[in-house]
């Protein structure tokens, strides 16, 4: 009785990954499980907003590091949209620069790759339903850097700094940045170097993690 209830629905899917093999697999794995169905796959960012918006898949399996688009800035523009479909996060990376961003910028869950395949089936289902998954490793990393207290002595961003940050957690790129703000790309990179200095961040994705952690964005 409950297969029959779990498989009643036809969860809808849309797969995101750069990598062929990948999106062959996945399509596959939901293929030979009852009560799913693939429309579409996306090798970046940029498909996956468009693909997402006119296909309306309940649920879109996103990677993060993908050239021609990043998971972040299509899960910022999806939200920004006020898409229906749920973004559950499928990726190899579980640092604290990649779960934080991809989070703050609205995705559902957030799952690794090496997870069981029946725990894919269930995480996409609750991703349908509204309900928040997390793989154990991440949801341990989270609870350790939101206890985490933010180092001291970094100083304090000028407006300039903040309006790029926030540019950047939207996942505008240094050319949109500059055009928005009619300042040079130079410019603009001037600006990221002292926010990445000031926050004690390697790379834009930690640095918007950062801000968001200390009350500086959000």
């Amino acid at each position: 009785m409950t297969e029959a209830t779990d498989t009643a629905r036809v969860i809808t899917l849309l797969v995101v990954d750069d990598h062929p093999v990948v999106r062959d697999g996945l399509r596959g794995m939901f293929a030979s499980a009852p009560g799913f169905d693939v429309l579409g796959e996306a090798a970046d960012g940029v498909a996956a907003v468009e693909l997402a918006t006119r296909l309306d898949p309940d649920v879109v399996l996103m990677d993060l590091r993908m050239p021609g688009g990043g998971g972040v800035a299509a899960i910022a523009e999806l939200t920004r949209l006020g898409a229906r479909s749920k973004v559950l996060v499928l990726t190899t990376y579980d640092t604290d620069s990649d779960t934080l961003p991809a989070i703050e910028a609205g995705a559902t869950g957030y799952l690794l790759k090496d997870a069981p395949r029946d725990e894919l089936f269930t995480a996409v289902r609750a991703a349908a339903d509204g309900r928040t998954v997390l793989s154990p490793a991440v949801a341990s990393r989270l609870v350790a850097r939101v206890r985490t207290p933010a180092a001291p002595g970094h100083e304090s961003l000028s407006a300039r700094e903040r309006e790029v940050l926030c540019l950047v957690a939207r996942g505008t790129s240094n050319r949109e940045i500059a055009a928005e703000l009619f300042i040079s790309e130079a410019t603009v990179k001037t600006h990221l170097t002292h926010v990445f200095a000031k926050l004690g961040a390697k790379d834009r994705a930690a640095a918007v993690a950062v801000a968001y952690e200390r009350g500086i964005l959000g």
